[in-house]
């Protein structure tokens, strides 16, 4: 049997630590979504909470039901019904298939692709029950994710340290091209949207020094000339032009077309909340809607924008926004925003008319994120 390297991420359970969460889930990319649940509480809210981010992002989802040495037979057996209820939900339309033996191991990780399936493990860290099918599914499982590594570099920054004989060193995910250790890049931007040139002086992969990394890849970049102070999470790192190093193109304003998940009243323009894209986190307020206001359920196309920088931002990228119980989701369809332009001419601005928005972009709002 072949042997891979697989990164975990663990992120935070608490609901005081969603705001991580969130982070963690759109700044390293993951390719897949493991969802632990204790098979004596069943899903608590905050299970439900990730679960509902995870499958409005898009990221394929396995669950692992553990403690299953302390936990009688008909508790788990409620667990796995309520399991179960959950992923067929119009919200989550999964199918859940419990993983018994080694032919239900094989099968599942083969067809996991689709998205449409859940493999649900039932494990204890006692016994060791299961945990063998865990492994063996892992190690099945088919790299998930699209990743262009002929492309210009990009390069997002997750988090940033200060190591003693070394420097200032950033880490993050290879969003599309290759770098190699001793090339020039520019980074940013910072408050003003403006971009320094410096050069990278080495490279780690799982602590491991190496010469190059590649689209998909996480790696740990030490920087020349650059102090800690300077860059920040939500940053980008980009090829440097030679001899005339250009300035990219960042955005205070953007327009994006979102989806409401949940809202107790009404969002209209002037309304802020604290918006994720990748693995940027800034406050965000709606300059405008493509109607008078939107609530849970709408789609609608909205313009944003950023409150203390501008960010370096593409068409396409996935966003979350949140605050208090309120959330939505979305896609940037426009960098920048012309404000004498409608944002959509087919909607009606004089009620709560229903935008014609493209229904296809964006999944259905699941009813596990809406408490």
């Amino acid at each position: 049997m072949q042997a891979k390297v697989i990164s975990f991420s663990d992120l935070a359970g608490h609901e005081r630590y969603l705001r991580t969460t969130v982070f963690g889930l759109l700044s390293s990319e993951p390719n897949y979504c493991l969802l632990m649940v204790a098979a004596n509480n069943g899903l608590v809210g905050m299970s439900k909470e990730h679960l509902g981010i995870a499958l409005a992002l898009n990221v394929p989802v396995m669950v692992v039901i553990t403690k299953i040495d302390i936990c009688p037979p008909q508790i788990l057996q409620q667990t796995i019904t309520q399991l179960t209820k959950i992923l067929k939900s119009p919200g989550a339309r999964k199918i859940p298939v419990l993983i018994k033996n080694r032919e239900d191991c094989i099968n599942t990780a083969t067809q996991f692709v689709s998205q449409r399936i859940c493999p649900v493990f039932q494990v204890s860290n006692v016994t060791g029950e299961s945990l063998d099918l865990v492994r063996e599914f892992l190690n099945i499982l088919p790299h998930h994710g699209n990743y262009n590594a002929d492309a210009p570099f990009e390069y997002h920054i997750s988090d940033t340290f200060s190591v003693p004989f070394v420097g200032t060193v950033v880490s993050g995910v290879v969003k599309a091209g290759v770098i190699h250790a001793g090339d020039t890049i520019q980074i940013g931007p910072d408050s003003l949207g403006m971009f320094q040139t410096t050069t990278i002086r080495s490279i780690e992969r799982k602590r491991i020094p190496v010469p190059a990394c590649s689209a998909g890849q996480s790696a740990s970049f030490a920087l020349k000339r650059i102090r800690r102070k300077e860059v920040r999470k939500g940053m980008v790192i980009l090829p440097s032009i030679l001899n005339a190093p250009a300035q990219p193109k960042v955005y205070r304003e953007f327009v994006a077309e979102v989806l409401i998940l949940s809202h107790a009243t009404t969002i209209r323009p002037k309304y802020q909340a604290m918006l994720h894209v990748g693995p940027v986190s800034q406050t965000c307020a709606i300059i405008d809607i493509d109607r008078d206001y939107i609530r849970t359920g709408d789609r609608a196309l909205v313009a944003f924008r950023f409150v203390q920088r501008p960010e370096f931002l593409t068409k396409g990228e996935r966003i979350l926004f949140r605050e208090g119980r309120t959330k939505g989701l979305g896609i940037v369809k426009e960098v920048g925003y012309d404000p004498s332009k409608p944002l959509n001419p087919e909607s009606k601005k004089d009620g709560h008319g229903q935008a014609s928005v493209n229904e296809n972009t964006l999944p259905m709002a699941p009813a596990v994120a809406v408490k």
